[in-house]
């Protein structure tokens, strides 16, 4: 039999090789450290984004009025004063992601180092009140950003967001601010909703829960289909950033056949047309 003393060594020595052969436990990045982040729900943890994928605020076209209004509800939550909550909602490629990754730059080159940018996914919603919770002893201002958010039948994580967004016993965090892209006004399908009044004894009760998701967001912004002058204008202000060598009758020829063939005209239809044009004159859009 061994002695006390060596089983003890012999533990000792096991807990030790064990230690090294275990990963080290993620560490959360702190918001001082970069100006955008990812939010890793699986780790709970903020990783940091060396290069946010956005485009100047000055390429975004056909949007002045809610472009307004959101860099002014930004501005004023960088500055320490009461903002809303935001949801850019309406037609597909019209720059509502775009937009509020530009605002976001706008707002931080105004007052270096104001506002951490997180993104957080979609299928991640119901991780938010721990990122909230992180967050809310940080003394840095940041603003949580989901794109393309909605919910599906059956699908309950929509509590976790109307709760952190303005319920729950603490509340939203006054240095974080949530602003979302979505294609539903209400983030709920329509046929959804209209089940549930068909079949509820009181229809009014049923989707008010769901509906009211919306109303937390204090700030909504439409998007809509763009007219040909504004999607010309688009293509042009993309010609003109870029330097492309073509003429203003052969651009506009070229990119209305293009949103033709496409069936849609939008911010993201221009983009797409640009590149195609950019990679035909063999130039870079660096």
């Amino acid at each position: 039999m061994p002695q006390n003393g060596t089983d003890s060594e012999l533990l000792r020595r096991i807990a030790e090789a064990l230690e090294r052969l275990s990963p080290a436990p993620a560490r959360t990045a702190r918001l001082d450290e970069a100006d955008a982040f990812s939010w890793n729900a699986e780790k709970a943890v903020l990783e940091p984004v060396a290069e946010v994928a956005r485009v100047d605020l000055s390429l975004i076209k056909g949007v002045d009025h809610v472009r307004d209004l959101l860099l002014d509800n930004t501005r004023r939550f960088a500055h320490g004063l009461p903002a809303n909550n935001a949801l850019l909602w309406g037609a597909r490629g019209m720059g509502k992601s775009s937009l509020v990754k530009a605002a976001h730059a706008v707002i931080n080159a105004e007052k270096p180092g104001s506002l951490a940018l997180i993104e957080i996914h979609r299928e991640d919603i119901e991780s938010l009140p721990r990122l909230m919770a992180l967050l809310r002893a940080q003394p840095r201002r940041a603003l949580i950003f989901c794109d393309d958010l909605s919910f599906d039948h059956d699908d309950t994580s929509y509590k976790s967001l109307k709760a952190v967004l303005e319920g729950g016993i603490e509340g939203r965090p006054r240095n974080v601010l949530f602003y979302a892209t979505s294609n539903r006004r209400h983030l709920m399908p329509r046929d959804m909703m209209e089940n549930e009044r068909s079949t509820a004894i009181n229809p009014s009760e049923a989707v008010e829960e769901k509906v009211s998701l919306s109303d937390r967001f204090g700030l909504w912004l439409g998007f809509h289909n763009c007219s040909q002058a504004e999607f010309l204008a688009m293509v042009e202000g993309y010609a003109d950033y870029y330097g492309l060598k073509v003429d203003r009758e052969t651009l506009h020829a070229e990119a209305i056949e293009w949103s033709a063939t496409r069936g849609s005209r939008s911010g993201r239809v221009a983009w797409q047309f640009i590149q195609d044009l950019a990679g035909r004159l063999g130039q870079g859009l660096d």
